[in-house]
């Protein structure tokens, strides 16, 4: 269970700007449609996919160097951004629009399936967004990070990351980067 924006707003006093918690109520609002997101079928279909292919971490972590290496569009970057759930991540951005600063899947080792833009990096397993959410597949709360200068998107965002389940089983995450400015 996530803690309510207002609680977390109080516990950190006078640390929001002034309109904080009104963005904080707005992350809220559009929490429904993460939800909605995290349970697309489509989205399920991509993560068991990639997931049933058992790619070994060493080849994850070593296409992650070169994802970071090479600021090109390589293969694989394309292959992320026209990966099977993209539609998925095209129709949150078209009902949300601009709020949307990025969005992207993890798979079971924190690789990415797919995403809406291009990101920093390739393998998401070694940070909070992955590790909390999806858990060791037991699947934790949604975690909503502090607001922060995404360097990807170029936008003050607010990371909102759920697991994302077949049936009962958690088999990854997602991750929806909220523009602060276009909430």
């Amino acid at each position: 269970m996530s803690i309510p924006w207002m609680g977390l707003a109080l516990a950190v006093g006078g640390l929001l700007p002034p309109d904080g918690v009104a963005q904080l109520q707005k992350v809220d609002g559009v929490m429904p449609h993460l939800r909605q997101l995290a349970e697309d079928p489509e989205v399920v279909r991509a993560i068991r996919a990639q997931n049933a292919r058992h790619t070994p971490l060493a080849t994850i972590q070593q296409q992650d160097a070169e994802w970071l290496a090479t600021p090109a569009l390589t293969p694989l970057k394309q292959r992320v951004l026209d990966g099977p759930c993209t539609g998925a991540l095209r129709r949150l951005r078209e009902r949300l629009g601009p709020a949307v600063a990025e969005a992207f899947t993890m798979d079971d080792q924190g690789a990415l399936v797919c995403a809406s833009r291009r990101t920093s990096d390739y393998w998401q397993g070694d940070e909070s967004k992955w590790r909390l959410t999806y858990a060791g597949g037991r699947g934790g709360p949604v975690l909503r990070e502090a607001p922060f200068f995404d360097e990807s998107s170029q936008a003050y965002v607010i990371q909102v990351s759920l697991p994302v389940r077949d049936g009962a089983q958690v088999i990854g995450a997602l991750t929806v980067g909220l523009s602060l400015l276009d909430l």
